[in-house]
C-alpha cells in the first residue's frame, strides 16, 4: 500500500510519496513546501475498485492526504495506487489537482474493463476483501484537521435521509466546530453477485467543538433501498447505525 498509512512526520510522507510516485515532477515547489511545513496529517481510503482477472487480481486505490498548515488551512494531495501495467507490479501516481486525479482514475478503470465509467459517477467503488471481512474493531487515534468543518457537519447532516437523523441541537452544536476528523469503520459489508450486489458501510464523523466538547456522527451509506437507490442516512452513535443497516437488510431478505 505504498505510503498511504504511514506513520512518521507530514515531511516524512511527502518524501515518501515522491519517492514512490512516477509523476513525482508535476507536483509544484510550493506545494512541496507547504506539505513539509504542516503540522500535522490524515491519509485515508477513499475508493477502491478491483476485479479478478486470467493473470491475477487487477485493480487500483484512491487515498488522498491531507495536511494541516500552520495557518489553519488544510492541503490535499491524492495518491493513486493501481497494477495495471505490464508486469503487474504495484505503480502509484500523485496528484494536487482532484479534477486530474479523475483523469488518471478513468485511464485505470478503462484498462480494467466492465461498467463504463459514466455507470459509476456518484456510486461507491468496491472496498478490497481484507477490510470486508476484518474481524474486530480497529483503535485508531484521531487526527483532526481545520478545514471549514462547521460546513463540513451540515453537508452531513443535509444529506441524510433518515427520518430519525440528529435534530436541531445537534445542529446548533456543530455549528461551533473548528476541527473534524473522518473515518472509514473498518467494517464495511456487501453481499457478492456482480452489479446487482448490495452495498453498505460506515463513516465516523467527529467533529471538536469551540468549548472543547466532542460530537461524533455515524454515517450510513447503503443501497438497501426497493429500487437499489443509493442513499445515506446519520445517527449519533454506532448501534444505532448497525441497527439500521441490519433492519434495511431484513426488510429486503438480505443477508448482510
Amino acid at each position: 500500500m505504498g505510503h498511504s498509512r504511514a506513520d512518521g512526520t507530514p515531511a516524512e510522507l511527502m518524501d515518501g510519496l515522491l519517492a514512490c510516485a512516477q509523476n513525482g515532477f508535476e507536483i509544484g515547489e510550493a506545494v512541496l513546501a507547504q506539505a513539509r511545513s504542516a503540522l500535522m496529517h490524515q491519509s485515508e481510503l477513499r475508493s477502491c475498485r478491483q476485479c479478478n482477472e486470467r493473470c491475477g487480481r487487477l485493480g487500483y486505490s484512491t487515498y488522498r492526504h491531507v495536511f494541516l498548515l500552520p495557518d489553519g488551512s488544510s492541503l490535499l494531495l491524492w495518491e493513486l495506487e493501481h497494477n495495471t501495467g505490464e508486469d503487474g507490479r504495484p505503480l502509484y501516481e500523485l496528484y494536487a489537482d482532484e479534477g486530474a486525479l479523475r483523469l488518471a482514475e478513468r485511464r485505470v478503470h478503462d484498462r480494467l474493463g466492465g461498467a463504463r465509467w459514466e455507470e459509476l459517477d456518484g456510486l461507491p467503488l468496491w472496498l478490497p476483501d481484507q477490510l470486508l471481512h476484518t474481524a474486530e474493531p480497529l483503535e485508531s487515534s484521531r487526527a483532526y484537521v481545520a478545514d471549514n468543518s462547521a460546513d463540513h457537519a451540515r453537508r452531513v447532516l443535509r444529506r441524510a435521509e433518515n427520518a430519525d437523523r440528529p435534530g436541531e441541537e445537534t445542529e446548533r452544536l456543530l455549528t461551533t466546530a473548528f476541527a473534524h476528523d473522518i473515518a472509514l469503520a473498518p467494517k464495511p459489508r456487501r453481499r457478492s453477485g456482480g452489479p446487482d450486489a448490495t452495498w453498505c458501510r460506515f463513516y465516523e464523523h467527529a467533529f471538536l467543538l469551540a468549548g472543547g466538547d466532542e460530537v461524533v456522527l455515524w454515517e450510513l451509506e447503503h443501497n438497501l433501498t426497493r429500487d437499489g437507490r443509493l442513499v445515506c442516512e446519520v445517527y449519533l452513535d454506532e448501534v444505532s447505525a448497525e441497527l439500521a443497516a441490519d433492519r434495511h437488510a431484513r426488510a429486503l431478505g438480505v443477508d448482510l
